[in-house]
């Protein structure tokens, strides 16, 4: 039976202050890279029959620290793209945008919650034709989106799965339905 892992990226400045970071590439901060150390042992003993990571070298860096340097690169990893919504917080854009949430409005020159669907769906679909578990780095809402399509639900779903950085959560079955079987560990 297929499982899929997910980790979230170490903290980097912007995570650090709630700024909204897709295309930008930052590196992890001193603290970010020692918690992706961490992650070696939380995620040892288990076995991967796949490991992937998105481009940015937040992800990638943590996937290295965690004892994977040779992840496989996808594209489909990657964050929500905001568009104008890049590198400010929700509270910025609220003063023009009351009660705006990646989750319920759209952001300008960014993507729909359809468009990260359809690749989210082509993650989750190559995770389930793998005999064995999958182990994904990524971001946060890029991750609880990935969390919702597996389930079966609507990507805004992911509003509900709140996510810290440098953590692991494991997406499985009970039987032939998909479950979260651990959450921000």
């Amino acid at each position: 039976m297929s499982e899929l892992w997910l980790v979230r990226h170490g903290q980097t400045e912007w995570s650090r202050d709630h700024r909204h970071t897709s295309v930008t590439d930052l590196p992890l901060l001193p603290e970010g890279e020692e918690v992706a150390r961490s992650l070696a042992e939380r995620l040892d003993p288990a076995e991967f029959a796949v490991v992937r990571t998105s481009p940015r070298q937040r992800a990638r860096r943590t996937a290295e620290l965690a004892g994977f340097p040779d992840a496989e690169v996808d594209e489909d990893l990657v964050e929500w793209a905001y568009g104008d919504h890049e590198g400010i917080t929700t509270e910025e854009i609220r003063e023009t945008v009351p009660g705006w949430t990646v989750w319920t409005h759209p952001s300008p020159g960014g993507e729909s919650a359809e468009e990260v669907s359809a690749r989210l769906d082509r993650v989750v679909e190559r995770a389930r034709a793998v005999d064995g578990r999958t182990l994904v780095f990524a971001h946060g809402h890029c991750l609880r989106a990935l969390a919702a399509r597996w389930l079966g639900l609507p990507v805004a779903d992911g509003r509900h799965l709140k996510l810290g950085t440098a953590t692991v959560s494991v997406l499985a079955w009970e039987r032939e339905t998909p479950v979260v079987e651990r959450w921000n560990a």
